[in-house]
């Protein structure tokens, strides 16, 4: 018989596709995007229950959606991205309401604090985004306190927001051995993460409609202002773009649910609570 020779799993640089993400998510003008999104923020601070005087932190935070809906609960907030534009973004609107909130630099994968330092730790559509996923989580559980809650809002594989990544990855395929955002999606993954540290896991499937003039104007807005997908389109020649450009048209529509030519297309997620050991 012969001998099976396997090959050894690739071995994964999750430095240098973060340092990409960090580019990528710096491009454009993610600000524009993410200020739609404020309701999941909203949404998220009523299921954990937030109580003022609370320490609370928002993790990849982005421009502070999360971070704005603690700090009118009166909760003592500290609002954390590693794009410095974005922060600045969430300082000024939490200055134009007059809210008190520490904004500062930080990795998902290696926050600044001390272990149980915060009552909350949360994250709207941002820590799903890290490369070392167990990391990220680990990390959130360790500077949460005994009896604290961790809360996230997920998108899900099957949603639009997943649709839209793998159709990028078709035509830019992720790293390889990189685990998708999307399983952050799913209750098992999100077992795997917390599970051993968690007394309780409370999923609740959502959805957000992201409303736009048309399909085309939606992707008018993305391509040029969410990052990710600015910096696909600018991988790509120009015959590649118009056939992205006509699949995300397409994906949009299969989702929409408006019959007057506008846009309201419905991207499922998970909004997640976890009770701390």
């Amino acid at each position: 018989m012969s001998e099976v020779i396997t090959s050894p799993a690739p071995v994964v640089d999750l430095s240098a596709v973060k340092s990409k993400q960090q580019i990528a998510w710096s491009s454009g003008d993610y600000a524009v995007v993410g200020t739609t999104l404020q309701i999941v923020g909203e949404s998220l601070c009523e299921a954990l229950d937030l109580r003022a005087g609370e320490r609370v932190l928002d993790v990849a935070a982005g421009n502070g959606n999360a971070t704005l809906a603690a700090a009118r609960r009166w909760c003592d907030v500290t609002s954390t991205d590693y794009v410095p534009a974005l922060l600045e973004r969430g300082r000024t609107r939490a200055s134009a309401e007059g809210l008190p909130v520490k904004f500062e630099q930080a990795d998902a994968e290696n926050l600044p604090y001390t272990d149980k330092s915060f009552d909350v730790v949360m994250s709207t559509f941002g820590v799903m985004f890290t490369p070392d996923q167990d990391k990220a989580a680990a990390e959130m559980v360790r500077v949460c306190k005994a009896g604290g809650r961790i809360g996230l809002a997920n998108w899900t594989p099957e949603s639009f927001v997943g649709g839209i990544f793998k159709l990028i990855g078709k035509y830019i395929p992720p790293a390889a051995g990189v685990k998708s955002p999307a399983l952050w999606g799913e209750e098992i993954r999100l077992n795997e993460l917390f599970g051993q540290h968690a007394k309780t896991i409370s999923v609740e499937r959502k959805n957000f409609a992201f409303r736009y003039q048309s399909a085309a104007h939606w992707l008018e807005v993305f391509r040029t202002f969410y990052g990710p997908m600015h910096k696909a389109f600018g991988a790509l020649d120009a015959g590649k773009q118009e056939a992205l450009a006509a699949d995300l048209i397409a994906l949009a529509e299969k989702f929409n649910r408006a019959t007057d030519g506008t846009l309201v297309a419905p991207s499922e997620y998970v909004e997640v609570v976890i009770t701390r050991k």
